[in-house]
């Protein structure tokens, strides 16, 4: 089924898209700000996360082709939807508010939010869940730079 692999490519891919779109005006301030050791430069970004939206959408369809009880699917797609949603507005919070506190709290929600995501994978597919991985570690790096960004532009 073609359209269970465009669609399950295609959604993360649109939500990261949308959300650097929306974003995109306010790289200039992020620039400005007092940068922590470790902040790679601004192009790192767009190349990384289109890699993890990838590998997201892989592994979304991994779980929904998968032989498992629709019930547990479903409920990890559910799971997976929800962390899109936050991860979504993260970005709005950070860079187009420059909310950092608040977007360094909206970030903890999303780590949660993964860490089950990748659970409810792991318990359909290792391989899925194992795919997650790398988008769990480029936030823990983001909570970092987020709280990082929030200490030192006070």
């Amino acid at each position: 089924m073609l359209w269970v692999w465009i669609i399950g490519l295609a959604l993360p891919l649109a939500v990261g898209g949308l959300a650097g779109w929306l974003t995109m005006g306010s790289m200039s301030t992020y620039g400005a700000l007092v940068q922590p050791p470790l902040a790679p430069p601004p192009w790192v970004f767009p190349v990384v996360w289109t890699v993890l939206y990838l590998m997201m959408g892989v592994a979304s369809v991994l779980v929904w082709k998968a032989d498992a009880p629709q019930a547990e699917k479903k409920q990890a797609l559910t799971w997976y939807v929800a962390q899109l949603a936050v991860n979504f507005v993260w970005p709005l919070l950070f860079f187009n508010a420059g909310l950092y506190g608040i977007a360094l709290a909206w970030l903890i929600l999303l780590l949660v939010l993964v860490v089950e995501t990748i659970i409810r994978f792991r318990a359909i597919s290792p391989i899925a869940a194992g795919l997650m991985v790398p988008y769990l570690l480029w936030l823990l790096f983001a909570a970092y730079l987020n709280a990082a960004i929030w200490l030192l532009n006070r």
